[in-house]
């Protein structure tokens, strides 16, 4: 897949803190990327570098296969963590001046915001001042801004913060249309069930290093344990008597003659020899492999990286 944007062996040394060492990256275009890490990682630092609000001590960036330059800013849009808006401005007139500055013009920005005001369902507030407006209204005009000018590339630094779950479904929604239209999207959040949600491929940075990265099927299944949920029928006695040191039961329940068992696989054995050996015994109801979630992931290898 074509990389939109790659970041070659970027460092960043803040006194005596070092943010980010030899990061890479590679950002495959019209994907949801997540930038993913505990606090503290080097995440905001990266993406800050990205939007050439910092620059780095060492390393390259490329957007096209192009070394970013400064006016790449306009293919760039960019929501921040710390959100921020004049409180005194009407919201209209405040994203008006905003969409300008991403260069559109005036006649073209009003145009924009209409729709998206009325989709967001916000237009009501357009003479409002900022100040007047919930924090999730606010994130919703800033959303706006961030996306008004079509950019390439987008990233969200912990969009749905703030947001009751109504609006977090709407900008989910509105993040997978801007894929669905062309756009790249860099995604960085703690929530990991969005990124099982929305993302196609994700990086981890943990203490300034980038420790995986790769898509989030090929992770999963690289990560993966060996381990099924079966669903049977039959008594648990005799299902018992039918393991052996290829196989370790893990969580079992049972109601009656009904049971759903984990199963781990060992020393090589496979999902064969375990139906095998329980067919002649149970009636299998059914029979899922267990892949480890992004979560679950996420805190193996941070775990991991802490003993290195």
């Amino acid at each position: 897949m074509k990389a939109l944007f790659e970041a070659k062996e970027v460092t960043k040394q803040f006194a005596n803190h070092r943010a980010l060492d030899q990061v890479s990256i590679t950002v495959p275009e019209q994907s949801i990327y997540g930038l993913l890490g505990p606090n503290g990682a080097g995440k905001t630092t990266l993406i800050r570098i990205i939007n050439q609000i910092t620059a780095p001590d060492s390393g390259s960036l490329f957007i096209h296969s192009e070394k970013l330059k400064p006016e790449d800013t306009q293919k760039i849009g960019y929501l921040p963590e710390e959100r921020g808006l004049y409180k005194k401005m009407q919201v209209g007139e405040q994203a008006l001046y905003l969409a300008q500055l991403k260069g559109l013009s005036k006649q073209d920005a009003a145009k924009r915001l209409k729709q998206w005001f009325e989709k967001f369902e916000i237009q009501p507030w357009w003479k409002r001042k900022v100040e007047e407006l919930s924090k999730g209204m606010q994130q919703k005009v800033q959303f706006i801004v961030t996306i008004i000018h079509e950019p390439e590339l987008l990233i969200f630094d912990e969009p749905f913060s703030g947001f009751d779950p109504i609006n977090v479904n709407l900008i989910k929604d509105e993040i997978l249309e801007l894929r669905k239209k062309g756009s790249t999207i860099i995604f960085s959040t703690h929530n990991m069930a969005s990124v099982e949600e929305l993302c196609d491929h994700i990086a981890l940075i943990d203490r300034s290093k980038k420790i995986l990265e790769g898509s989030v099927k090929e992770i999963r299944n690289a990560n993966k344990s060996n381990t099924f949920k079966i669903g049977f029928k039959g008594k648990l006695p005799e299902f018992n008597t039918t393991l052996n040191s290829h196989f370790k039961i893990t969580e079992q329940q049972t109601d009656g003659d009904h049971s759903i068992t984990t199963i781990k696989l060992l020393n090589g054995s496979t999902q064969n020899n375990l139906l095998s050996e329980l067919l002649p015994h149970v009636t299998i109801l059914s029979f899922n492999e267990i892949l480890p979630s992004m979560n679950d992931i996420f805190i193996s290898k941070v775990n991991e990286n802490k003993k290195h």
